[in-house]
């Protein structure tokens, strides 16, 4: 059975910790769903940039079709598979935007091609070739040769504010272990129950 702690960002900090350790590939990579204007969701993966009773939070091109639609619908879910630990994790919420400020701090740590190519990418837009965005990458890299590359206004950061998190452990014949936590709202307490596989 999966332990039970009274806060659900316990527990995850603990799954967390043991994927950092064991998956050879990314552990903050999560699949990340939202809703286009006609209901059609959408997903694709992002990587998690940090986390805290505030939330769980990534960044991206506001103007990409993921940046788009969370503006339009601001409400997301997460989902997190480390093959490694045989287990998941699921969030699902209300969806915010960062700050500059933090937004700022996060770009700085990025590497400088990282950065460069923040500028050049319209992401999510239709590409005539891949010349054009070489191009695209030399030109923002001439732009910015010397000093610090700033923070693009369209680049920033998303926060997933959790109202349910649901911890899953693989077990034998597919009778697996599933624990939920749910609240109504960010200053609710947090509700648990068990689920069937």
């Amino acid at each position: 059975m999966i332990r039970e702690l009274a806060n659900p960002l316990a527990l995850f900090a603990e799954w967390f910790a043991e994927a950092e350790k064991s998956e050879p590939n990314d552990p903050s990579a999560l699949t990340l769903a939202t809703v286009g204007p006609d209901g059609t969701p959408s997903a694709r993966m992002v990587l998690l940039k940090g986390y805290d009773p505030a939330g769980f939070v990534f960044y991206t091109n506001y103007e990409s079709r993921k940046g788009r639609q969370l503006i339009a619908h601001p409400k997301a879910a997460m989902l997190f598979h480390w093959k490694s630990l045989r287990r998941q994790v699921r969030l699902e919420g209300p969806v915010s935007q960062t700050g500059a400020e933090e937004a700022d701090a996060y770009f700085a740590t990025r590497a400088r091609g990282s950065q460069i190519g923040a500028w050049a990418s319209d992401q999510s837009r239709p590409l005539e070739s891949r010349f054009a965005l070489e191009k695209r990458v030399a030109e923002f890299g001439a732009r910015y040769l010397i000093g610090t590359v700033p923070r693009p206004q369209h680049w920033s950061g998303f926060r997933l504010q959790p109202l349910l998190i649901e911890f899953w452990q693989d077990q034998a014949f597919r009778l697996h272990d599933r624990l939920e936590y749910r609240r109504a709202d960010a200053a609710s307490p947090w509700s648990t129950q068990t689920l069937y596989p």
